[in-house]
């Protein structure tokens, strides 16, 4: 079975650089592993049977969904149980878990996270609509209603965590939690001891960006 590293158009913009030591650290588990560098959104070029390692939660549910004969692993699945990865320790640190809706029905994934926090010392606190009942952080009304109406729902959805700090493992959940006042810790920076940074924050601006990524990468195919 051929295996493949998509990091996803959210990650490439934001931090290509861990999208990079993250393929690397797959890497020493697994061993050699091409990157996937289109958007989920383009037919991807794999035969059948082929699996993808995704970290976009989006990515996760439309290679499942739309492309026949694929299956998909997340990198939290392959990193939970890695035995090289050099986890940092937080020191027993309280955050709460924002789980992204396009994972909702996916229990691996939900337990994978929260073993990955727990190899980095993190306490996870749950907020009351959590895992399979989690709620969205209301980027998925992009588009459909104002962006004013989309920062409501935001704040709506980060206002119900039970701590400041959120732990999130999708880059539009960042933005969400930081609308709403929270402090995202985004999953890929935990994992290498960054702290996360929420720009830009808009919206707007931040789809326009994914919109322009996925158009190159789509037209350099």
């Amino acid at each position: 079975m051929r295996r493949v590293f998509a990091p996803g158009c959210a990650l490439m913009l934001y931090r290509p650089e861990l999208a990079a030591r993250l393929h690397e650290a797959l890497e020493r588990d697994a061993g050699p592993t091409a990157i996937l560098p289109t958007c989920c959104r383009t037919p991807p070029d794999l035969e059948a049977g082929a699996r993808v390692v995704n970290v976009c939660p989006g990515c996760d549910r439309r290679y499942r969904e739309l492309w026949a004969g694929i299956s998909t692993i997340s990198a939290w699945e392959l990193l939970a149980t890695s035995t090289t990865f050099s986890f940092p320790d937080y020191g027993g640190a309280e955050m709460a878990i924002h789980d992204a809706c396009p994972t909702r029905t996916e229990r691996r994934v939900h337990e994978a996270v929260r073993t990955l926090l727990s190899r980095m010392n993190i306490r996870c606190v749950e907020p009351r609509h959590t895992r399979t009942h989690a709620a969205c952080c209301g980027d998925s009304f992009f588009g459909l209603v104002s962006d004013q109406v989309v920062k409501h729902q935001m704040t709506r959805r980060a206002r119900a965590m039970p701590r400041h700090d959120v732990v999130v493992y999708c880059v539009s959940c960042v933005k969400s939690m930081h609308i709403g006042g929270r402090r995202p810790r985004y999953m890929v920076d935990l994992l290498f001891g960054r702290e996360t940074s929420a720009d830009p924050v808009e919206p707007s601006a931040w789809h326009a960006m994914l919109d322009a990524y996925i158009a190159g990468t789509d037209s350099s195919e």
